[in-house]
């Protein structure tokens, strides 16, 4: 591992400033840079901010600014344990830096098994047996790799632990049932869960068109609107009704089994959140009564944010002799590398 503890020519009270969205990231370029120093903790600097802790101003990482922080030891860690059962200094740069825990199911980035700088197959379970000594509520330990398909079909592995894959996930007071090996979850988007559930309004009609296990229906149904919500995946959609009884909000959640452009419904709201959601543009405009708000959700290469997926909603609008009052833009997490998840906000007439 690069040398990142503080020395002589070192301030250990640096911070990195970062946006939140981008935090994962940054970490992992000051990391790569032997300027993050891991023996603090990263902590929150403002609604919008991350302030990540470094031995050294950082020559090679883009960051919003260096400042002096006083941020909390970090307590005892992944590395440290690894350290302890004999790993080398090149394994535990290969282990996973980031993870995520999600009901009682552990879920990391262990890298492709084939890959130079990857961890070896062999030493993923032991290095799943420390994560579970750290989070003492998790039982299972699974890689995730990519989400495919227009189905968003997770792929994951099981790594350690009794391999359920089933769990309940607890986030902002709602309630999500899932099975982590047949349907997907993102916790990067955590804040934006948070805030469709803050920005929608009591017995606001809502037409989430991507629903997913109620990834955002639930937040806003649980807020008082009322919720049409359209996912074509059976298995996600079984979710779906089970949540919605278990948020208790049957009576402001419609589940709709299939194509959201098959879907008849007259909406305040639309929350499109899937990647190339701008293929559905047509049918949430035909649901989306004039003065209502649109939240449009794509991949995007970083340099083509927000232009692109702003051309494509005023493209899509015009075509329908409507207008774009545009709301707002905002990166909810990178995507993979040069692209980022984003949102526009939106209100049409």
């Amino acid at each position: 591992m690069p040398d990142d503890a503080a020395g002589p020519d070192r301030n250990p009270e640096l911070a990195a400033i970062v946006a939140k969205p981008r935090a994962e990231a940054a970490i992992e370029a000051l990391r790569a840079e032997g300027v993050y120093d891991p023996t603090r903790s990263v902590d929150a600097h403002d609604a919008d901010r991350v302030a990540v802790p470094i031995a050294a101003p950082p020559t090679e990482t883009a960051v919003a600014a260096v400042e002096a922080v006083a941020l909390p030891r970090r307590e005892r860690g992944l590395e440290d344990l690894l350290a302890e059962r004999g790993f080398t200094d090149r394994e535990i740069d290969a282990a996973p830096s980031s993870w995520a825990v999600v009901g009682s199911v552990v879920l990391g980035d262990f890298g492709d098994v084939s890959g130079g700088d990857a961890l070896p197959e062999a030493r993923r379970e032991a290095v799943g047996d420390a994560l579970l000594e750290l989070h003492a509520t998790a039982d299972t330990v699974l890689a995730r790799g990519g989400v495919s398909g227009k189905r968003r079909q997770p792929d994951i592995e099981v790594v350690a632990g009794t391999g359920e894959t089933e769990t309940v996930h607890v986030e902002h007071g709602t309630r999500y049932a899932l099975d982590l090996g047949t349907v997907m979850f993102s916790p990067g988007n955590k804040a934006e869960r948070a805030r469709m559930g803050e920005v929608v309004a009591a017995d606001e009609r809502v037409f989430d068109m991507f629903a997913g296990i109620g990834y955002f229906a639930l937040p806003m149904a649980r807020a008082g609107a009322d919720v049409t919500a359209a996912e074509i995946e059976p298995a996600a959609y079984r979710y779906l009704v089970e949540n919605t009884r278990l948020n208790d909000v049957t009576d402001r959640l419609r589940p709709v089994l299939g194509d959201c452009r098959d879907v008849e419904t007259t909406a305040d709201r639309v929350v499109m959140g899937y990647y190339e959601a701008h293929e559905y543009l047509d049918a949430a405009l035909a649901a989306l009564v004039s003065g209502g708000t649109l939240h449009l959700h794509e991949a995007t290469p970083d340099q083509l944010f927000p232009d692109r997926p702003v051309d494509r909603l005023r493209a899509a609008a015009e075509a329908t002799d409507r207008s774009v009052d545009l709301l707002d833009t905002r990166v909810v997490k990178d995507h993979s590398a040069g692209v980022v998840h984003g949102v526009v906000d939106a209100r049409i007439h």
